[in-house]
C-alpha cells in the first residue's frame, strides 16, 4: 500500500486515452474506500471505472475496448488470471494493479500468477514510515487476522522488511535539525 500502484494505473490508462485508444476500467465491487464506482488513489487522483462482483464480469465489460484496466486485482477470484489471458489473447492491452503481498507478508491471491504471465511487471515501492527506507510490506495496525480488511492509513502503514519484522517494537527515527556552526 501507499506505493503509487493506483496512480500508475491511472497514468497509464490516461496515456492510452491520449493515444485515442478505447479504454474500459474495472475494480472489485468490494473496494468502496474512496468511491463506490470510481478508482481513486491515496493522493486523490481519480478515473471512472465499473465495479464488478467477479473476475469473469470483466470479459463482458471489456467489449471492443483496446485497453482494459483492472485495479486491486488481489481482491478478485482465481478466474482473474484466465480473464487477463483471454483479454490479452484477444489483442487487448491489459493493465493490472494490485498488492503482491498481504498483511502477513504472504503472496496475495492471484498476484503471483498474474506477475508470471505478464509481459511486463513494474513493481513500485512505498517509503517505510518508520525508518525511511524502501518499503515492500503493508503493516497492519489494527488487531485482525482477516486476510481482506479494507483500510487506509488508519489500518495500514508501509514498512521495509526490517521494520515489518520488528512489528510494534519498531521505533520511529527522530529527525533533528542541527545547523552547522560557523
Amino acid at each position: 500500500m501507499f506505493s503509487g500502484k493506483t496512480e500508475e494505473l491511472i497514468r497509464r490508462l490516461n496515456r492510452a486515452r491520449i493515444a485515442k485508444l478505447s479504454v474500459r476500467i474495472a475494480k472489485p465491487a468490494i473496494d468502496t474506500r474512496y468511491d463506490d464506482e470510481n478508482i481513486v488513489s491515496h493522493s486523490a487522483q481519480t478515473i471512472e471505472s465499473v465495479p464488478v462482483q467477479k473476475a469473469t464480469d470483466i470479459l463482458a465489460l471489456a467489449g471492443d475496448a483496446e485497453v482494459v484496466g483492472i485495479d486491486e486485482a488481489q481482491f478478485f477470484d482465481s478466474d482473474i488470471t484466465t480473464v487477463c489471458q483471454t483479454l490479452a489473447n484477444q489483442g487487448k492491452r491489459v493493465v493490472v494493479a494490485g498488492l503482491d503481498m498481504d498483511f502477513a507478508g504472504k503472496p496475495f491471491g492471484c498476484m503471483p500468477q498474474l506477475m508470471a504471465i505478464a509481459e511486463y511487471v513494474t513493481k513500485v515501492h512505498a517509503i517505510c514510515v518508520v525508518c525511511g527506507d524502501i518499503a515492500q510490506h503493508s503493516y497492519r495496525l489494527v488487531p485482525s487476522q482477516e486476510r481482506v480488511l479494507l483500510g487506509e492509513t488508519d489500518s495500514y502503514e508501509a514498512r521495509c522488511r526490517r521494520c515489518f519484522n520488528l512489528g510494534a517494537d519498531a521505533g520511529r527515527r527522530e529527525w533533528v535539525y542541527e545547523p552547522e556552526h560557523v
